[in-house]
């Protein structure tokens, strides 16, 4: 249910979708990155860290403008609401499809850091050709600039314009930055990416090692301990 995870030593060796949202999400993804990417090293990346980090702590006053209860994850009759106030044009059956994609632990709630992978898919997903792009997708400008950094990173690592990262792949943008230790950091990265163990890293696997890489993470809440941002 909660998309590529929990599925380490499956003998699949690619990646399919589970939901419908998923496979839209790679179908996206591969539109996307005929148009490439401005991102030229996996050093120019990690130098974006902290900005990606400021601008992702500035989203959680909108995360608990939707976390109605204040329980820490919006539900998905919460979420629903959400969508209708970010006025995005989901069915609810798409909207259902986001929820199990996006909370991975199934717990019936999407935390913090799942709560920015979905807004990500969503910006992602409303690329669409047929749409005019003049105004903002999801209403907030800033954070959507932060989106499309993270989709340029990802176009950036899938050399061949499939939809996913592979190891090879993730190895070939480490060398290219020219560290020593490059094939060690490269298998360490992708790793950390790779949850379900089977070679391939789709776009949400690779949006949640990002949350953690720049610090971010599920116990978010619980380690603020309701302090102010």
């Amino acid at each position: 249910m909660g998309g590529a995870v929990g599925k380490a030593g499956s003998p699949k060796k690619a990646w399919i979708p589970e939901t419908k949202i998923e496979a839209k999400v790679v179908e996206a993804m591969r539109r996307r990155e005929i148009h490439g990417s401005s991102i030229k090293s996996f050093n120019s990346i990690i130098l974006k860290f902290p900005k990606i980090d400021e601008s992702f702590r500035k989203c959680k006053a909108t995360f608990e403008q939707f976390d109605e209860d204040s329980n820490g994850s919006i539900d998905k009759e919460e979420l629903r609401k959400c969508f209708h106030k970010l006025e995005t044009a989901f069915t609810d059956e798409e909207i259902n499809d986001l929820f199990e994609t996006c909370d991975v632990n199934e717990d019936m709630g999407v935390k913090f850091n799942e709560f920015i992978v979905l807004l990500c898919l969503v910006y992602l997903l409303k690329d669409d050709p047929a749409t005019p792009q003049a105004k903002s997708r999801i209403g907030m400008p800033d954070l959507e600039a932060t989106f499309e950094t993270l989709v340029g990173a990802f176009v950036f690592l899938d050399k061949n314009k499939d939809g996913y990262v592979s190891k090879s792949e993730m190895v070939q943008a480490i060398n290219e930055s020219g560290e020593r230790s490059s094939g060690r950091i490269a298998m360490k990265r992708f790793e950390e990416m790779d949850w379900d163990k089977n070679g391939m890293v789709n776009f949400k696997e690779f949006l949640f090692a990002f949350t953690n890489w720049v610090g971010i993470d599920d116990n978010e809440d619980e380690e603020e301990g309701g302090e102010e941002d």
